[in-house]
């Protein structure tokens, strides 16, 4: 039987701070004892718009970073872009405010056993989750380094908080404004092979995922990729986040990303598939 969401708990959670950060809100709640099973990967489902809202499902947020304290206990952080309807209604409450959460879902990132010289690339606020990651590995005693990409300056999360948070970074941005020109992936060959990487992890969007994995196949590295598919229910019941990936015998089956994933090996997901029909699996 899988272990997989065994210690989520749905709790009634305490919007401690929630501050607009560039083009996304930083949000942190406090969610008590289950911040303890929360790790880096993990993500949190949260229901949106209040008790007469026509918004019925939950929203995934990924988790960014977690931290206990004497004053607000457990607290979870979350960097949210206001696009949907329910991302604006959860950016507009204010301190105080109360959200019924469930947490910690999904598949986590795994750590190396030994330290080990990892990448962490984020493009956009799929950043978020790599911070606490970066903050875990240190921990371990691997080298990180990290790569951010956007198609703008605006859109690069907490630039700075990046920079203290590893060894080096480089941030690439399709029109300049920050960093250098590029994306994500125009310099990954050099930087696998300058810093001798040997785990990459990724957050982002599926495309740059995909353009990751191949360039990592490339150089027979493990790439460890946070998928951004979208959810419905979040506990795998609804089967609206499948993705196609090829299994050990080579033969192609429907994995959940909420159950399976969101964290799934990079080399086993069938990216050309991804969104296409699937008759024959």
């Amino acid at each position: 039987m899988s272990t997989i969401n065994k210690a989520a708990t749905q709790v009634d959670a305490t919007i401690i701070s929630n501050k607009r950060i560039g083009a996304y809100h930083q949000i942190i709640l406090s969610v008590g004892e289950a911040v303890r099973h929360c790790k880096p990967g993990n993500f949190i489902a949260i229901q949106v718009g209040g008790d007469s809202s026509r918004m019925v499902l939950r929203r995934a947020f990924a988790i960014s970073r977690t931290s206990e304290s004497a004053q607000f206990g457990g607290t979870v952080e979350l960097i949210v872009a206001p696009h949907g309807s329910g991302s604006k209604w959860l950016c507009a409450q204010g301190e105080g405010a109360e959200a019924n959460v469930i947490t910690p879902l999904g598949r986590a990132f795994g750590i190396p056993t030994e330290p080990a010289n990892a990448l962490l690339i984020g493009g956009g606020y799929g950043s978020a989750p790599l911070f606490g990651l970066a903050d875990l590995l240190k921990s371990r005693g691997c080298k990180v380094d990290m790569v951010l990409g956007a198609s703008n300056g605006s859109k690069i999360y907490a630039p700075m908080e990046g920079k203290r948070s590893v060894n080096s970074l480089k941030i690439f941005t399709e029109d300049g404004s920050m960093g250098e020109m590029g994306r994500v992936t125009s310099q990954l060959d050099a930087i696998i092979a300058e810093r001798e990487i040997e785990i990459i992890y990724s957050c982002g969007p599926m495309a740059m995922l995909k353009a990751i994995t191949e360039i990592a196949d490339q150089h027979g590295v493990i790439h460890q990729a946070s998928v951004e598919e979208s959810m419905a229910c979040g506990i795998g019941i609804c089967m609206t986040c499948v993705l196609p990936v090829k299994g050990e015998d080579g033969s192609i089956s429907m994995k959940r990303s909420c159950i399976d994933g969101p964290v799934m090996d990079g080399s086993s997901v069938c990216w050309d598939l991804v969104g296409k029909s699937t008759e024959g699996f």
